[in-house]
């Protein structure tokens, strides 16, 4: 559980580091705005449709009597909007960052720079880096359906249905969130898609950490827009921390070297910031986690 509350931890930093940058935070809520307006006309329509829907796909039980017949549409209608408020939760941020993607990059770059004075660039032009991102998005939802269709038929069994398949979505929602938002920084360091899974799920339990919080407050309205810019903020530290650039904001996290020529004292070490002695050949020197200063 400790790595949950390092993910949790990236999420708070990134709030305090946007609630610090005020210009940035402004700059960050407009794509979530118009992504908001969309997504609410949606679910109401939905709302007020499910019923339709389901006594449409439900056509032999017209001639049911009470209570089977209300109990069973009654359910479905249920399901059918806890399945769509589900989907909107995990392609809202897709959408907000495919509509938001020159805003969220250029935030992004700002955290990045604001930790180690330089962004990395991927070096590709605006409409490939919308193609990769449009791209990943529909990698993600395709998972995303898969998952939700097996909750959906879960959702029949009593007790299971309505306790254990809730959290299981919360948790597939929290993770495939922190995929969607990690992107923005990793898909500038040029790491694929199959490769962000793959780091992710060496570090599960930080993705939850910070996914399922932001997942829940997502369900709340109009949160996720006042959320995304600092979801935004923290999901870069956290990819910093993924690809091996800094060590997790734990003062009493053991440190880990990540190279083999750090290992040996071979060439591309840098010299060790700060004063003290300096290192004897052959051996490590741990560089400790750089303190959050925001400006």
């Amino acid at each position: 559980m400790r790595d949950f509350g390092v993910g949790f931890g990236y999420l708070l930093r990134g709030q305090k580091w946007v609630a610090g940058h005020g210009r940035w935070f402004g700059f960050g809520l407009l794509p979530g705005l118009v992504t908001f307006v969309l997504y609410t006309g949606a679910l109401v329509g939905l709302f007020y449709g499910a019923d339709d829907l389901t006594s449409w796909a439900t056509p032999f039980a017209d001639d049911w009597g009470s209570p089977w017949q209300g109990l069973l549409r009654g359910t479905l209608t249920f399901l059918v909007f806890a399945l769509g408020l589900f989907l909107a939760v995990i392609t809202f941020t897709a959408v907000t960052l495919l509509i938001g993607q020159p805003f969220y990059e250029s935030l992004s770059e700002a955290v990045d720079r604001s930790e180690s004075g330089e962004a990395p660039e991927s070096g590709l032009p605006l409409w490939r880096e919308l193609w990769i991102s449009a791209r990943d998005s529909i990698r993600v939802l395709l998972r995303v359906a898969f998952y939700g269709i097996l909750l959906f038929a879960a959702g029949f069994i009593p007790v299971v249905g309505q306790t254990v398949v809730p959290a299981i979505g919360f948790a597939v929602s929290g993770f495939f969130l922190t995929e969607e938002l990690t992107a923005v920084a990793l898909q500038r360091r040029r790491v694929e898609f199959k490769q962000r899974l793959t780091l992710l799920r060496g570090r599960r339990m930080a993705a939850l950490g910070f996914g399922v919080p932001l997942t829940l407050a997502f369900l709340v309205p109009f949160v996720a827009v006042l959320l995304m810019p600092g979801a935004v903020a923290g999901a870069t530290l956290m990819a910093r921390e993924l690809n091996g650039e800094t060590a997790e904001p734990d003062e009493d996290a053991p440190t880990h070297a990540h190279t083999a020529e750090h290992e040996h004292g071979g060439a591309g070490q840098g010299p060790a910031r700060g004063p003290g002695p300096a290192a004897p050949a052959g051996h490590l020197t741990p560089a400790a986690p750089k303190p959050y200063r925001p400006a």
